[in-house]
Order: C-alpha cells, then structure tokens, then sequence
C-alpha cells in the first residue's frame, strides 16, 4: 500500500478534480481571515490530498485554519492522555479550551460546554483521518484513540453534568458515605477499543447502590439521579446542533432494550443476566468494559460479566444459539444489494468477528487466554491454541485490516457512519487512494479474495444443521401463493393435513388476507416473513382441536403487525412465543383483540420467565415508576398512555398464568388488585402534583401538607380482593383536611374545592380514553348520599352519615371495603371508623330481614339466567350474591361479639372467620368456599372470552342446590 504522494494515479485522480483550485482558494482564504500566512508551494503539496481525498477535512481546515499548522508537523500523534485523566474528563476540558479561539478555562454553561465537546471531538478527528490518509498510524493505534476520545468525552459530560446538578440535587453517596458515581460500559467496538471513524457507541447506564441523593436543595432516589445524568449525557453526545455531534449514542443494548429502565443499579444488572440475559447478550458481552467508573466499579462489573459470558463447561446450549445467529446472518447476507456492505456483506467485518468470538464463547469459560475483547489480539491465541489454523488466522487478520482500514476510508470522506461501497467510479479511485491501492480494480480483486477467504471460514464455523424438506416446501408453497393469492387449490393444497371444520370459509380467509392492500404492497422481505410465519402457524394446527377458531384469531394479530413484521421475525425464531401465543389466542378472544390492538404487547410472549411471573405488588411499582420515569414530567398524555400501556401488559401476563393455571383463582385476583392499587397510588400523586403546581398546597392548622391527605377506598371486587379482568372500581373518596383552610398558591382555594377538584382528576385520569383506551370505569354511587353526594367526603361526615343515615345495604357494602391508596394514617383512620360500624349492635332479625329482602329484589330485577338461558354465575339462586349475602350478614350481625369476622374485607376469610367463632361449621364453609372460588374462575374464563356470565352447565347444578339449600337454611335458622 502507498500513500497519496508516492501513488501516481494520485496526480490524475486530482488533474481530474474539476474544483481543485476552488478547494485551495477556500482554504487559503480563511487562513487570511484569520491573519495567518498563506500555504506555500512546498506545504500545498504536503497538505493538499487532506483535503481532496477528505470532504470533510476541507470543511473542518476552512473552519478553523489554523490547525493546518499542526498538520504541517504531524508525523505522529502526541502521547495519549493518562487514563486518570481520560475517565476525570480532564483531557476534554483542557485540550477543547485551547484549540477554540480565545476561550477562557472558566467555567462553562452547558451551551458553552456542548460546543467545546463538539470542537474537542473535530480537533482530534482530523487530526486521526490526516494520520490515517498518511499512513501514519497503524490500525490498532487509530481505533485505540478513537476509543480513548470516546471515554474522554463521555465522563467530561459526566464531570460537568455532576458538578451542574449539585447544588440541587446534591451527592449521591454509597453505604459507606462515598460518592457513587454514574458507571458507563461500553460494548461493541468501542468496548473492545476498536471504534471506527463514525461510529456509533453503544452504551449501558448503571450504579452501584439505591438510596437518595444527598446536600442538595431536592433530594432525588439515586435511580432518578442517575437517569437524569444518563438524559444530560445523550444529549451532550448526540444531540446536533451548529458544531455538530460528538457520537451518536445507541442505548438499545441495555436489559430488556428500548423498553428497559435508561440505568440499572449493579444488582438489578447481574439479577437480569442471571435470570433473563439472551444467548446473544452473552455474544454482546465479550466487548464490554466499563469507560466512566472506579476500580470498585469495575471490580463488580467484571465479576458479573464473565461468569455470565464464559461458561466452565463446554456449552453445548451455545452452540444452538451461535447456529441461530449464524444462520440470521447468512440470511440477511442474501438479501439484495448487501454484497456491497463491507460489514454486513459476505466474507464482511461481522463474519470475522462472528468466528472469533463464537469460539470465545464456546472456549472462554475454559481457557482464559480467549477472555479479552480486543480481535486483534485473540486472532493470533486463536491460532496458537489450535482453535483457528495460522493459514485461518493470517488470512482472517489479512482481511479485518483491509476492512476496517476500508471502512476508515468510507468514513473519512464525509464524517458519515457508512460500510457501503460506492458505485460512482470517482468515488471509488478516492476510497482506493485513501486505502492506499493505485485503481479501484486493484482494491476490488483484493477486497473479494479477503471477503472470500472469510466466508469459507464462516461456513465452515458450525454446523447449521439442515432445515426439513417439508419446512422447505411449505414455505415455498406460501411464497407462492403469497404472489397468486386467488389460487384457491393452491391455498387447498397447503392447508390439505388440517382437518378443518369449514374449510371453504378458510379459504376465503387466507385468500382474503394475501388479497389485502397491505400484503401486496409489502417489500420482499417482508413477503419472506410472511411466507416463513404462515408455514410455522400452519405446521402447528394439524395438532388442533379446533384449528378454525385458533386461525380466526392469530389472523387479527397477524393483519396488526404486517407493517411491522420484525414481530413475525420473532415469533417465528421463537418456537415457545408462537405456541404461547396460539394457545393463549385458542383459550382467550381476549387476547386476539389486546394484542391485534397494541402489537408491542407481543414482546411479552418472547419470554417465559416473564409471562408466566407476574410481578408482586412491591415490582409492579418498580416497573410502572421506571416507565414513567423516561417520560417527561409535563407530558401528561404520555404519562396516561404509558399507564394503560403497562396495565394491558400486566393483565396479559396474569391472564397467560390464569389460563395455563399457573396462578390459582385468589392469586389472579390479588395480582389483577395490586396492579389497580399500584395505578391509583400513581394517579393519586399526579394529581396532586397537578393541583399543588396550580394551587399550592392546603394548609390544615396552620401547617402545609405536603402529600394528600386524601384516602381511595374501595368496595365490593376490589374491597375484596377480588377484581375480575374487566371489573369496575367501585371508589369512596375521603379527605382528613381542617374543612375552613385554604391552599398556600398565588391562585388559593378552600381545602375542600382543592380535594374536591383531586377527586374530579382522579377520575379524569382513571377513565378518560387515550390512545392507548382507558385505565378503569369508575363507580362513586356508594359514597354518602350516593349521586347526589359530594364527590369527597371528610372522614368525620362519612361516618356522621353511616351512622345515622346509611340503609343496611350500605353497611354489608361496608364489609367489603378498604384502602387502596392514599396517606397511611388516613387509611388507618378509615380502618378503625369501618371497623367501628360494622361492629355496631343490630337487631338481628330485622338486619336479616332486610338482606333477605334485598336479595329477593335483586334477583327479580337482575337474574339475566333461566330454565332455557342457563345459570346466572352471579345473580340466580344458588350464585355468587346468594353466598355474600350469608358472609355480610354474619359480619354484620356478630362482629360486635367477634372481632374477627370484620378483620379481613375478603369473602374467603370473612368464612374461615365464621368457622374460628363457631357461627358456620368447618365443612359448610368448605363447600361454600370451593363453590365461590369455582364461580369465580368460570367469571374469569367467561370474561376472557368476552361471554356473559350466564353459563349452560350441568356440572354446576350440584353446586348451585347446594348454596341454595344453605340459602334457605339461613333464612330460617332463627339461631343466627
């Protein structure tokens, strides 16, 4: 290879620029802008291929001119900052104030700051590029400091951002009463200290331990803190302003994506690649290392990542997950137009990196020596170890060079992030030039010899393993059809080994499908997809009982994603999401329609662990407040879309664990009631946020309240612990504020306009419709006074009116009520005043009198069942109502004499209660209690098939005599 000024095709290659002397006028012309000397001859002659072969050197050295001078004396690059002084981000503060003219090292606002970033990062760029073009740094060398401007500027933006933040937010401290700073890991290329010219970086965001930021005027939990540091660092580095950008910043690595939390702390980061990393993060994993963090830092970083990475056994599970990978490559290498890419492309830069590191992977756990993430430096242990031959790792070397010193020079040109060869031959005598070859010709022979000796390696790697000729016919047979959807033997021959129940209306449906306007004007790789998903769907019916049904409800699914068709890629690479999901599609229409309507809700099918784990009330929290927490606080239609968003994510879950019966009846309906609590905490405190920004805060006593002095009780499903999937949430506002107070704001309200306008909001946002539906449907009859009551009640009027104006309806309300959110000694209030009304002395024959009458008039008006319709699960004799009715009165008529029936606000254990008192014996409240949680199982499989609750079963009748007969024992037993 040869520089510019020994290759003689140089000369023509610039006799052939037809804007050569305009490129030097503009250079000469700044530089007298700037009272600088003008280039002589001699010094044209050395400088000038910069800026012919690099269009973005020449717009840089027009820009600042005088750092011409500099290159006029490069033949080396000076020594690199110590690596103290890199992770300090001192070496960008110090060397960016004294290339940008006339800058002070004061201080900098963050305006001031973004921009000296951006310059420090062209100051050493085109210093690297002119090396480059010169030949005068080697390849290790130029990828090394490229790394190292990287982890320069990255923690300058940490330093400035931490030093920012301070005086507001304070310290974030560790349980020793250090500082923590924010760790920053960087992975791919830039992990290995091998980044490229343009290169994106790929980053992950974490710290050390939880707690609350401390010495500032608002103290932050240390997730929020670090997650406003990582905000400020994207936006330092990526964002584009004027001067540019520093790097474009690839956050998609990080646990669980683009829907993951922006920073982990340590734990959560080793509990996720513990319990949930992919085969392929392991793959991504071998580059990682931390750019901004202490040795302790690393020290706990590292100790997770290789156990995680490199296993001590030979890892036969790897092998299948490297097979996989490999075969997504050499499938996305055929697609056309890729043999260009000289990283995607056959024989490309990912090829080499794919064999290396698939044998660290599969020996890394067992010998050490393939523990480092630099290439260049495993090829030749690679080698020596006999893993690769020396004629293997001399032609993979031979060829990662030539690449990557390719890559450089595509990048070089115009500063752009690109692997493409040109087609342009100009274009291509430049590239040739920068890799230092005479012709394009000559460079092309060399690149396809590399590229081929790489390939043959690749192939040779792993096995791939052969696909069935029958997996290969049918999806040949749906590529076809796809292209002649009105072939109807065409699609009968496909669907032949199904055993349809109307074969003819599937016909029209399938052809009605790759008929549509959507499917016809797909590109070809999603025809590919298409193809591929239909032949996987189409493989697993035949074991169907019903397979119409099942077709009739994946294809909904399948017309919301066709745009989008990533997902079939997915489920179709997933074997188990694409059986969860016809088996959740062939047991629920709910389903069919939660995810034909929010696709996204399809990345929880990808995961066993997590669909079949719903998280406890304690990670409900967690979840929801990191999602929120990458929203901005204002935008409160984000923040409600989020909301429902991560309540249909949540109920799919619980309802994927229902139906397999991994979760009994009482554990959906716990899970399906936290996730209700966690979102009315949530509401509750942006409403009040809402309210006190506009408002100020209601002062009681003289003293402000800081948080809501407001308690959300529930009745009836969620009073009970027993929410169904499309259950209402029967809700009593109650506030604890001195009633003549006011709100301490410019515009100053009463408190109970203040709490009256909370109660209006809350409802606002639990049942306004988004784009993304509604969280609940709100029910506020049973506060005092019903409709025609206030919307929120003092604690002391809702008991001056349960006493003394409440029908006995109210009070077996009553029963099942409780807090689900809202201030704790509020709750507590509420409990004890709850407690002490059901426990008022009745008389017990008018008390059952009235529930009898009651029940009596509720079945004439709402039993929907009958000898011809079926049962009536709630409402006809022997149902649901029958057995509350029985349990309110005996906690209405004895907790006076028994406390602890009114314990507890849930059917189940106001029963077992009934049994510990000695009011129903142990195996009557054993049957009432199968027969209760039998009906409402059959509620909830009814709801998820969006049927009523009417049910045409002879397997019920035993049960429904049964509650009856208990009914008509209880209304003439005068014993009880």
């Amino acid at each position: 290879m040869t520089t510019p000024h020994l290759n003689p095709h140089y000369a023509i290659f610039c006799e052939q620029t037809p804007a050569r002397s305009l490129l030097l006028e503009h250079i000469q012309d700044a530089r007298k802008r700037q009272s600088l000397e003008v280039l002589t001859a001699e010094q044209i002659e050395f400088l000038e291929p910069l800026w012919i072969l690099s269009d973005y050197l020449h717009q840089q050295l027009v820009r600042f001119p005088h750092w011409l001078d500099d290159l006029l004396v490069l033949t080396h690059l000076p020594e690199l900052p110590s690596k103290e002084a890199m992770m300090a981000g001192e070496a960008c503060f110090h060397k960016a104030a004294s290339i940008c003219a006339n800058e002070s090292q004061e201080a900098l606002d963050e305006a001031g700051f973004i921009k000296r970033l951006r310059l420090y990062r062209q100051w050493w760029m085109v210093r690297l590029i002119a090396l480059d073009i010169q030949q005068l740094l080697p390849l290790t060398e130029l990828t090394s400091r490229l790394s190292g401007l990287a982890d320069a500027c990255v923690n300058a933006s940490l330093q400035w951002t931490t030093q920012h933040y301070l005086s507001l937010y304070g310290q974030a401290l560790d349980g020793q009463g250090l500082p923590q700073s924010m760790i920053v890991i960087g992975m791919g290329k830039l992990g290995g200290n091998e980044l490229n010219l343009s290169s994106d970086i790929d980053l992950i965001f974490a710290f050390r331990e939880h707690g609350d930021t401390q010495g500032g005027k608002k103290s932050l939990s240390h997730q929020e803190y670090f997650t406003k540091l990582g905000q400020k660092l994207i936006q330092h580095l990526d964002q584009v302003t004027a001067d540019g950008f520093v790097f474009r910043v690839d956050m998609r690595l990080r646990p669980f994506g683009q829907s993951g939390a922006l920073v982990l702390n340590m734990d959560s980061l080793e509990n996720y690649y513990q319990d949930q990393g992919r085969d392929w993060e392991r793959y991504a994993m071998i580059k990682a290392r931390v750019m901004a963090g202490n040795t302790l830092d690393i020290r706990e970083f590292e100790a997770l990542r290789k156990p995680f990475v490199y296993r001590k056994y030979l890892d036969f599970g790897a092998i299948g997950a490297l097979r996989d990978l490999k075969q997504m490559i050499a499938k996305e290498v055929r697609r056309k137009g890729i043999e260009h890419n000289i990283k995607l492309g056959e024989g490309g830069i990912r090829e080499v990196e794919f064999i290396a590191q698939a044998l660290q992977i599969l020996h890394g756990g067992r010998d050490q020596g393939l523990q480092t993430p630099a290439l260049l430096k495993v090829l030749p242990y690679l080698a020596q170890q006999d893993y690769l031959s020396e004629e293997e790792e001399q032609q993979l070397r031979e060829a990662y060079l030539l690449l990557r010193r390719t890559e450089h020079a595509l990048q070089a040109v115009n500063d752009e992030q690109t692997q493409l060869l040109p087609d342009d031959k100009r274009a291509r005598t430049r590239i040739a030039l920068l890799v230092g070859f005479s012709t394009w010709e000559a460079l092309d022979e060399r690149l396809w010899e590399v590229r081929r000796n790489v390939h043959r390696a690749f192939v040779a790697l792993i096995d791939d393993g052969h696909e069935s000729s029958d997996e290969v016919k049918s999806q040949e047979s749906w590529r076809l059809l796809i292209k002649h959807p009105e072939d109807r033997d065409a699609i009968q021959d496909a669907i032949e080994l199904i055993e349809w129940q109307d074969q003819d209306a599937i016909i029209n449906r399938i052809s009605q499908l790759l008929s549509s306007r959507t499917v016809v004007f797909m590109q070809p790789i999603g025809h590919e997809r298409l193809a591929v998903f239909l032949a996987a769907l189409m493989a697993t019916l035949p074991d169907e009982a019903n397979p119409d049904l099942v077709l009739e409800r994946v294809f909904p699914i399948l017309e919301a994603v066709l745009r989008r068709t990533a997902y079939l890629v997915l489920l179709c690479e997933n074997q188990t999401a694409l059986t969860h999901l016809i088996r959740l599609c062939r047991e629920s229409v709910w389903f069919t329609q939660a995810i034909s309507t929010t696709p996204a809700l399809l990345d929880e099918l990808l995961d066993a662990n997590t669909l079949f784990s719903p998280p406890n009330k304690t990670m409900l929290a967690e979840e929801l407040q990191q999602i929120l927490l990458r929203l901005p606080e204002e935008d409160e239609e984000a923040q409600m879309d989020a909301m429902r968003r991560f309540r249909r994510s949540i109920i799919l879950r619980i309802a994927a664990c229902d139906i397999t019966e991994i979760l009994p009846v009482m554990k959906v309906s716990d899970h399906l009631t936290w996730l209700a609590e966690v979102l009315l905490d949530q509401v509750l405190q942006q409403s009040w946020q809402y309210l006190t920004k506009k408002h100020g805060f209601p002062v009681s006593q003289g003293e402000a309240s800081y948080t809501p002095q407001l308690a959300i009780i529930g009745y009836g499903k969620s009073g009970g612990w027993e929410l169904g999937y499309d259950s209402d949430l029967d809700l009593v506002f109650i506030h604890d504020a001195q009633a003549n107070g006011s709100t301490d704001g410019d515009r100053s309200i009463d408190n109970l306009t203040f709490y009256t306008r909370l109660g209006q909001r809350l409802i606002h946002m639990i049942t306004s419709y988004t784009a993304a539906g509604r969280l609940y449907e709100v029910d506020m009859r049973l506060r005092p006074s019903g409709n025609s009551g206030l919307l929120v009640s003092s604690l002391e009027a809702f008991k001056d009116y349960q006493q003394k104006e409440a029908w006995v309806w109210e009070h077996q309300a009553l029963t099942r009520s409780r807090g689900l959110a809202g201030e704790p000694n509020l709750l507590a209030k509420f409990e004890t005043c709850r407690k002490d009304i059901i426990a008022s002395v009745r008389d017990r024959q008018a008390l059952k009198a009235e529930v009898i009458k009651m029940r009596e008039k509720m079945r004439d008006h709402l039993d929907t069942g009958g000898k011809e319709k079926g049962f009536d699960l709630k409402q006809g004799a022997g149902g649901i109502i029958d057995i509350e009715f029985m349990v309110q009165y005996l906690v209405l008529a004895w907790s006076n004499q028994h406390a602890e029936l009114m314990r507890f606000s849930d059917n189940v254990r106001q029963l077992e209660a009934a049994v510990f008192v000695g009011l129903l014996d142990a195996e009557q409240a054993e049957k009432m209690t199968d027969t209760y949680t039998l009906y409402r199982s059959l509620a909830h499989r009814l709801s998820l098939q969006q049927q009523g609750r009417v049910v045409q079963s002879e397997a019920l009748a035993s049960n429904q005599n049964l509650i009856s007969q208990y009914w008509e024992r209880f209304v003439s037993d005068e014993t009880l």
